[in-house]
């Protein structure tokens, strides 16, 4: 007799954990599977077929490249680290100046928001924002900060209030256990890296000019490879450089706005200083047109985002449906700025400028506005997964 109530708990709770967005989940996760089969199907196909008419392949794996072959790579990282250099000057520069500013409202209320300090650890965040003391400006120690070895090829950057507060005392983040995790992290990294090189060669396509006489969806499968390996590729160099950081007990952050996004404005400011940090960064790489119009169409770019968002913040979800309907319009905007700063990228690191024109015509001929819509719909399912990623992260607090 005490089965049957066992039964029905059983039923119920399962009916409650397969609600609608568990469906939901479940039909993202097999769009996303079939999606990359597709892809990789696909590019396995290119890659066989037009392997004679590319340039620049090799034969081998890149990790057994000899050493020779390494010597243009260390002269680009020479040139690389001098702009690092001038950055982390910049960084002194503003923490010198902004240790002799009353900053220690922003410190304490920095301390009663974070609940990361208040579990007794020290952010980041936390040791970028308090100023040292006056002696930690002392020329020894910021020459030990321009020239600090693990960040100075490449960096990420670290800055000299964080840097200086951890000579003294490591940082405490990251356990062995959480650094010896990122590094294998990092290993199966490059063995992707390793993978996609091998086996898919995206980048031949786009310096070849080949992939202007494939079909919409190829060319769309050859752009989105090629920025796949460009963020992969960065992705190693910094997170090896971070790791080798860690190892000797300095944290440096993956994304640093503080010296100038935060000084401009912020995020109250947005609309404006968006365009002075991006031209920044495109100048500081290279004065080359095609960087230029990359920073100033991914500008244009992010200009209908925030105006969607402000509207979206105004609007108040007092209902499950006006929640659904927000949620859905969120998603069509992600999907329509990933496109956008996708077609930015292609012209700032692979097309040029001139290209752009090509680009847009090749996706709105009969053949290729399938493929469009195609596109948004996946980058529509992207952005609703990275909804549920970001509904699970915090759950977890």
């Amino acid at each position: 007799m005490a089965v049957a109530p066992m039964k029905k708990d059983y039923q119920n709770h399962s009916s409650r954990s397969w609600n609608p967005k568990s469906r939901e989940l479940a039909f993202l996760l097999l769009y996303a599977a079939a999606f990359y089969a597709f892809i990789i199907h696909r590019s396995l196909q290119l890659s066989h077929d037009h392997y004679t008419k590319l340039f620049g392949l090799r034969s081998g794996w890149f990790i057994s490249q000899r050493f020779n072959h390494c010597v243009h790579h260390l002269n680009c990282f020479r040139e690389l680290s001098a702009r690092k250099v001038v950055l982390r000057m910049i960084s002194f520069g503003y923490d010198y100046h902004w240790a002799h500013q009353d900053s220690r409202s922003n410190v304490k209320k920095h301390i009663q928001h974070c609940q990361f300090c208040k579990s007794g650890k020290t952010c980041y965040q936390f040791l970028q924002e308090r100023s040292v003391q006056d002696d930690k400006f002392a020329f020894t120690i910021y020459l030990s900060y321009l020239v600090y070895a693990p960040l100075y090829l490449a960096g990420p950057i670290v800055s000299f209030n964080a840097f200086a507060s951890q000579l003294d005392v490591p940082q405490n983040n990251f356990s062995i256990r959480d650094v010896a995790w990122y590094g294998v992290r990092w290993a199966f990294s490059l063995l992707l890296m390793e993978l996609m090189t091998h086996l898919f060669y995206y980048n031949a396509f786009a310096t070849s000019g080949a992939w202007r006489h494939l079909s919409p969806v190829d060319v769309f499968i050859v752009g989105y490879g090629v920025l796949n390996f460009m963020w992969l590729k960065f992705f190693l160099i910094w997170r090896y450089f971070r790791f080798w950081s860690l190892i000797c007990g300095i944290e440096a952050p993956e994304n640093m706005p503080r010296y100038m996004y935060i000084p401009l404005g912020g995020s109250q400011r947005k609309l404006q200083n968006i365009w002075v940090v991006f031209t920044f960064v495109a100048l500081w790489h290279d004065l080359e047109w095609k960087l230029l119009s990359w920073a100033w169409l991914t500008c244009l770019f992010f200009i209908p985002e925030m105006l969607f968002k402000s509207a979206a913040n105004a609007f108040q979800a007092t209902s499950a449906f006006r929640e659904f309907v927000l949620r859905e319009l969120h998603a069509v905007a992600g999907a329509v700025t990933i496109t956008c700063l996708m077609v930015a990228n292609l012209v700032g690191f692979v097309i040029g400028a001139s290209g752009i024109n090509w680009l847009i015509s090749r996706f709105l001929e009969k053949d290729g506005i399938p493929v469009l819509a195609g596109m948004l719909v996946t980058f529509y399912v992207g952005t609703k997964l990275m909804f549920h990623v970001q509904d699970f992260k915090q759950s977890r607090h």
